[in-house]
């Protein structure tokens, strides 16, 4: 009998030398390379974590069968080279390898420029390995990089090209990369710089111990392989891969977990099985996934697949301690420990998605409408930190939860790789929590960049964008066109406001499927109202059934606002006019958006929010009085708000490198950085305040406003209950400073500026 299969193993070097050499070539039945750039560098770090990464199926060639299949080389080898092998499975893996190590002029498919892989060799050897492998795209930074062989010991940047070289390539940057922290350390003592010397003979030390491993790793890790006999015939190898193509299932880390599991009396199918119905508003295959992310980050704060392992009872993990020493840690000891985690997992998921759904909270009317499915994990884990957390810090926390949710939501933060960006928002939020100081940047990055946003392009639910703004019309009490009433959330679904018929015959773009030209509304609402008709008349429909103001206030409700309104019911309604509706409809939404989530007033009943838009009305009013009088007659800030005032600029400075410096050193600048009181306390000096009696006409009366305006913002602004006593008092204040400073709540915005924020008492 003939021998068609082979079993064998290459090792890394020789894989590499036979995929530089051209020994494998792909047949043309067989898919193009379809690899991400993160699918190449997680393979990567597989193989230097020494995981099992499958096995090649290959099919020993000749001239005949290269011909018959077409075959090719793989994706970015020039040809030319010496074929041996057909590959019918591992083509993307020994691509993948290829490309990570070679580095061929040749970018990644659908993408106009190369990506460069690499090791940091630091976080590496701290055994950081979810940060320690990544990619570049090749850039001017990048090719100096590449070039200089010091800047890469520098920045402890190791190119995977340097194994993909061969010969003395990887020993002799080894050796260089030691030497260059040698000569470091030497200097580093010769000018009695102790602490560098030792930060600095540690990185000598590990340059030695990476070019151990990476010794061994070429040497020794294995790929194994199957081959056919190059003499079977051409029938039976097409059949052999429609099998492995059709049948095959790819175990995912559930699977393989539940495997582990099985041993030890844990049937994790059946816990996932009776979890499954609490969950199912969401739809997606990944949530069983997602419940061990949550176990995982709750317990050591990283959820990647590889992390998911060490939830195993009794597993042991080593950590790495401050000292610099290693040590072995157990997370879940028993099975009914794991068995108890998985159960808070589950719970904690539950509770969040009801958060998602509730029309007051996140307004998710439907699984199609959550902004991303990948967030819930870190979501999820969070809820559940804010639970373990004493009760008098919840609220306050809660509040810095929601503010991180829409952050990630409108800066697309959960489109990449998610299970490392999950754990870095779970220690950067954690830390928030602890300390107003540790605001993560992600927040500042919203704060800045939710003014951009062109929602014209967002015209299909899916993306985050364009879900996050349909959630938040939910949100705002968006009522039906009909009953006047907020109809049940599971029975909205996004409709267009000017037909989509009628954009399609008038508009050369796809504006008409635009968020700026969609509301939640109801099918029966839809169907009865607006079908294919154009504002301009089913408008004046309702109006002559319910009244022009009733119509008003219910469009408002969608954040239609009286400028669009009037544009909609335009007779010979034209592209010009729909251009100006969706650009009025632009601002309304990032109107909204400031004022609901940037100012933090989304959790306010309504009343409460309009006082709180006439508080910073005054507050902006105030300002422009006092920056007048500063100005003009030459006033001081008193030194006690001087010396507050430069340490909130510096601190703003530090967590924002954009910070303008120059303009917050004048007074427009600084007056955005007082309170309330440092308000009063600028006005009531004795050397300013001649330039406001006339104004104010007594301190006394002066003062007492300002205390009962303070008690009423801080009430709102952070979320205590505001008591009746107060709120009337305020109310009073509120009237008295728009009589005595002549503003009005709306009109006094000239003193806003986006890259600064006033502070709270």
């Amino acid at each position: 009998m003939r021998d068609a299969q082979k079993p064998n193993q290459f090792t890394l070097n020789n894989l590499l030398s036979r995929l530089k050499e051209g020994r494998f070539v792909v047949p043309d039945f067989q898919r193009e390379f379809e690899w991400k750039p993160w699918d190449i560098r997680d393979l990567m770090r597989s193989i230097f974590l020494d995981y099992y990464v499958g096995s090649l199926l290959l099919w020993k060639g000749k001239d005949d069968n290269f011909d018959a299949l077409a075959c090719e080389p793989i994706y970015g080898h020039p040809g030319g080279g010496s074929p041996e092998h057909i590959v019918l499975d591992g083509q993307q893996r020994l691509t993948a390898l290829y490309y990570a190590c070679v580095a061929p002029e040749k970018p990644l498919p659908n993408r106009s420029n190369r990506a460069i892989y690499f090791i940091n060799v630091d976080r590496f050897m701290l055994e950081e390995y979810d940060d320690a492998f990544g990619y570049d795209w090749k850039s001017k930074r990048i090719e100096k990089l590449t070039k200089d062989v010091t800047l890469q010991y520098q920045e402890h940047i190791f190119p995977l090209s340097v194994i993909g070289a061969g010969g003395w390539a990887m020993p002799n940057w080894v050796q260089g990369y030691e030497k260059y922290w040698q000569e470091q350390t030497a200097e580093a003592q010769a000018r009695g710089d102790h602490e560098d010397a030792e930060r600095f003979a540690v990185h000598a030390e590990n340059a030695s111990k990476f070019g151990q491993e990476l010794q061994t790793l070429t040497d020794q890790y294995q790929v194994s392989y199957i081959e056919l006999d190059k003499d079977l015939g051409l029938d039976k190898i097409c059949d052999i891969f429609t099998q492995i193509n059709s049948k095959g299932v790819r175990l995912d880390v559930f699977d393989l977990l539940n495997a582990l599991l099985k041993p030890r009396d844990l049937q994790l199918k059946f816990m996932w099985r009776e979890a499954k119905g609490r969950l199912e508003f969401v739809d997606s295959p990944k949530l069983n996934v997602y419940i061990l992310q949550v176990m995982s980050i709750l317990k050591q704060a990283y959820c990647s697949p590889k992390y998911l392992y060490y939830l195993m009872p009794g597993h042991q993990k080593t950590i790495r301690t401050a000292e610099g020493r290693t040590e072995k840690e157990v997370l879940v000891p028993t099975t009914e420990d794991f068995i108890a985690l998985w159960n808070t997992s589950v719970s904690a998921m539950e509770r969040t998605i009801g958060m998602l759904r509730h029309p007051q909270e996140f307004g998710v009317t439907s699984s199609k409408y959550l902004p991303y499915v990948s967030i819930l994990p870190a979501f999820s884990a969070l809820q559940e930190h804010v639970r373990s957390l004493p009760a008098e810090v919840r609220l306050d926390a809660q509040r810095k939860v929601r503010f991180w949710y829409w952050a990630a939501i409108f800066t697309n933060r959960y489109s990449g790789s998610v299970e490392s960006t999950a754990a870095r928002d779970f220690q950067t939020m954690k830390a928030w929590i602890e300390d107003d100081a540790n605001e993560p940047p992600l927040i500042q990055e919203f704060k800045t960049r939710f003014k951009s946003l062109e929602l014209r392009r967002e015209t299909k639910y899916g993306s985050s964008i364009y879900n996050g703004i349909f959630n938040l019309l939910v949100l705002n009490g968006a009522r039906d066109w009909v009953s006047g009433n907020i109809p049940e959330n599971q029975l909205l679904d996004d409709h267009h406001i000017v037909p989509a018929s009628w954009g399609e015959a008038h508009l050369t773009d796809r504006s008409i499927h635009s968020i700026l030209n969609r509301t939640p509304l109801l099918d029966e609402t839809n169907r009865h109202i607006i079908r294919d008709k154009l504002p301009n008349q089913y408008l004046p429909e309702l109006i002559e059934k319910n009244g022009e103001n009733r119509v008003r206030a219910i469009l408002e409700s969608h954040l239609i606002s009286p400028a669009a309104f009037e544009i909609l019911l335009r007779s010979n309604f034209s592209d010009a006019d729909f251009e100006e509706f969706i650009t009025e409809r632009q601002r309304t939404f990032i109107e909204a958006m400031e004022t609901l989530l940037i100012k933090e007033r989304l959790d306010l009943a309504p009343d409460l929010r309009e006082l709180d838009s006439r508080v910073e009305g005054v507050e902006l009013s105030i300002r422009s009085k006092i920056e007048f009088a500063l100005d003009t007659h030459e006033g001081i800030f008193p030194p006690h708000v001087s010396e507050k005032l430069q340490q909130r600029l510096k601190r703003s400075q530090r967590k924002n490198p954009g910070f303008d410096f120059e303009y917050y050193s004048g007074t427009r600048g600084k007056l955005e950085f007082c309170d309330l009181q440092e308000l009063k306390d600028i006005i009531l000096a004795k050397s300013n305040w001649p330039q406001f009696a006339d104004k104010f006409v007594s301190k006394e009366d002066c003062s007492k406003r300002f205390d009962q305006l303070a008690e009423l913002r801080n009430g709102i602004r952070h979320s205590r209950t505001v008591d009746e006593i107060s709120k009337k008092d305020g109310e009073a204040a509120l009237l008295w400073f728009e009589t005595v400073t002549s503003a009005s709540a709306d009109t006094s915005t000239s003193m806003s500026k986006t890259q600064g924020a006033g502070a709270n008492i």
